[in-house]
């Protein structure tokens, strides 16, 4: 299906401008790669990684996935790929992981090509974090390579996107999910064909649910809180406020689900929502659609996406959450 041997699916550009670009020595020092959640940034980086270090004699033949150093990147094993880690209980990208991570790349490679550091969640780092980056993209060590993985450039200082070269990746349209899963992954058509449109081009979600059948359970049970909430009254809310505010890293994708939830009710309250990207929740959601006006689940967007954007900030959690819920339709009286 592909025009390449990457592990890639649905970025073929993506891939073949990098291909070029290893083809003709210009592989740049800093990549900044883009794009909604779960939609193969890190995938994409990865594949980049292995195709660099990769052994094989023929270099048209990387990344050949079955030397020592393919295999061991793709594991997350490789001693001169550095990955950066969230703080545990904030789910910042700290300045101190920021430091150690340019420290550990300002080494000489242990046995490839390249040390290349992967920074994960960039969005995560406030600017003063993201300032310790800065020497090192003005003077890259040599043999030396970041990539920097971040859902747009918003929430990229302009002096680090500026220094780096910018990859968006865009939704793959459902029609290529659908074949990567029935012709690739030899999934069978029914569930092939819920899992594409699930998907919302997010070919790294879709690549996830096979690996870890139990993230369709925790979808549905995101989603039927959301559902059972929505009658709810403000105590009611402030509980289930005061619950989901012990995990901050798990609110990350329930939030992009429920935003993903909202703007279904939205298109069909506009009459436009033929086709809702939660699909297996029609019923549920032209009922909700039935009961809410276009300005109400414009609101319960905005206000999804405010936390979600603000998550990594030092803020009150529960109280956070209980705005957003405050900013909700169905409350009974408001009150």
């Amino acid at each position: 299906m592909n025009n390449h041997h990457w592990p890639i699916y649905g970025h073929d550009w993506a891939v073949e401008h990098l291909r070029k670009s290893i083809a003709h020595s210009r592989i740049r020092h800093a990549y900044l790669i883009v794009g909604s959640e779960s939609i193969g940034k890190e995938t994409l980086a990865r594949a980049l990684a292995m195709t660099l270090n990769c052994t094989h004699d023929d270099e048209n033949a990387r990344p050949c996935g079955q030397c020592s150093s393919c295999k061991r990147i793709a594991s997350g094993n490789h001693p001169d790929i550095i990955y950066s880690e969230l703080d545990a209980s904030t789910g910042a990208l700290k300045i101190e992981e920021i430091r150690s991570v340019t420290g550990k790349i300002a080494l000489k490679p242990y046995e490839a090509r390249y040390r290349i550091a992967i920074l994960r969640d960039f969005d995560h780092a406030r600017p003063q974090a993201q300032d310790a980056l800065l020497k090192t993209l003005e003077e890259p060590p040599p043999q030396a390579l970041m990539i920097l993985l971040a859902p747009s450039t918003e929430s990229v200082l302009p002096t680090i996107a500026s220094r780096s070269q910018i990859i968006h990746l865009r939704p793959v349209p459902t029609e290529i999910v659908h074949n990567v899963l029935l012709n690739e992954k030899q999934v069978p058509q029914d569930h092939a064909g819920l899992l594409a449109r699930l998907s919302g081009g997010r070919m790294g979600w879709v690549m996830q649910a096979l690996a870890e059948p139990s993230m369709l359970e925790q979808r549905a049970e995101a989603l039927n809180l959301l559902e059972n909430l929505i009658p709810m009254n403000r105590a009611k809310r402030f509980e289930i406020a005061e619950d989901l505010s012990k995990d901050k890293l798990a609110l990350y994708p329930l939030l992009e689900l429920w935003q993903s939830y909202w703007r279904d009710v939205l298109l069909l309250c506009q009459g436009v929502g033929d086709s809702p990207a939660n699909i297996d929740r029609q019923a549920a959601l032209q009922q909700i659609a039935s009961q809410t006006t276009p300005d109400e689940a414009l609101t319960a967007i905005q206000a999804t996406r405010n936390l979600l954007s603000n998550l990594s900030t030092n803020l009150n959690l529960r109280l956070a959450i209980e705005v957003m819920f405050l900013d909700y339709p169905g409350l009974p009286n408001k009150g």
